[in-house]
């Protein structure tokens, strides 16, 4: 059973899209829930939102409308809290997506048989596909700087059974996994990398498929890449602080394929990443 996750706060411009790439997946009708996570603080898009789940639930779809009485946590808070419900319990796998992706109709089969057929793999990430990369100059630079990191970072990471880090979004986990590093944690901006280090320190691998890609947007304004790229670069740093202590004391080892032996351990590959 699969756990479709869709975080959002105030999507009025792209929810219908997310929410309608998620109910299209191809899986068995009963062994799929669609959960949205709606943190809005506008009403007029929460009433929107909830409409557009109900109409899904009208065409069959098992889709599950959520809500919270605070934004505690934000982003990490409702992910903690959308593991809690009881429907959850009789899932195995959760797909995440955030508000802007929109997954192709066969995502879950070319994903999800890399958990059921590898017990050890905790996280399968996927590539993200740029639909406004040719909008400005500005998209451009971010796609070749993304391209750099899926490419080099995450593919290479892949293939040398190295530590990568979790997106965010256009990914699927074991929730074994999730529970056995601790769960979603609100400490810093980057709860996907925090739940990634974690992970790894308790010795589940991942693996990149960079074959499948989730469609997504690059931000086309400089004040939104700004906003961006200041919680892409403070939150690890803040993470790096948080975690030095317990990396360096970790006995976990990921061995590296090289030319001298299978050397390079948790603690390198987790600090160069960070």
């Amino acid at each position: 059973v699969v756990l479709v996750q869709i975080p959002m706060y105030n999507e009025r411009e792209v929810y219908k899209l997310s929410i309608g790439a998620a109910c299209a997946l191809e899986w068995p009708s009963d062994r799929v829930v669609i959960q949205v996570l709606d943190d809005s603080t506008d009403p007029a898009v929460k009433d929107l939102v909830e409409i557009e789940c109900q109409r899904w639930k009208g065409k069959g779809v098992n889709i599950k409308y959520e809500v919270r009485g605070n934004r505690k946590g934000y982003k990490a808070g409702a992910l903690k809290e959308g593991l809690k419900h009881d429907y959850v319990q009789e899932c195995e796998f959760i797909a995440m997506f955030d508000a802007d992706f929109q997954p192709e109709s066969d995502f879950l089969l070319r994903t999800v048989p890399f958990l059921v057929h590898n017990p050890d793999i905790a996280l399968v990430q996927t590539r993200w596909k740029f639909v406004n990369s040719d909008e400005c100059l500005l998209t451009r630079f971010q796609e070749m700087s993304l391209d750099y990191h899926f490419k080099f970072e995450q593919e290479a990471g892949s293939i040398v059974y190295s530590f990568f880090g979790f997106n965010g979004t256009a990914g699927v986990w074991r929730i074994s996994a999730i529970d056995d590093a601790g769960g979603w944690k609100d400490r810093t901006t980057v709860e996907d990398m925090d739940l990634a280090v974690r992970t790894a320190l308790k010795g589940w691998k991942f693996v990149y498929v960079g074959a499948v890609k989730v469609r997504s947007e690059l931000p086309s304004t400089f004040k939104a890449y700004r906003f961006q790229q200041h919680r892409w670069s403070c939150g690890p740093a803040n993470l790096f602080k948080k975690m030095l202590v317990e990396i360096l004391e970790s006995k976990v080892c990921i061995s590296v394929p090289n030319k001298g032996g299978r050397i390079t351990t948790t603690r390198t590959i987790l600090l160069t990443d960070i």
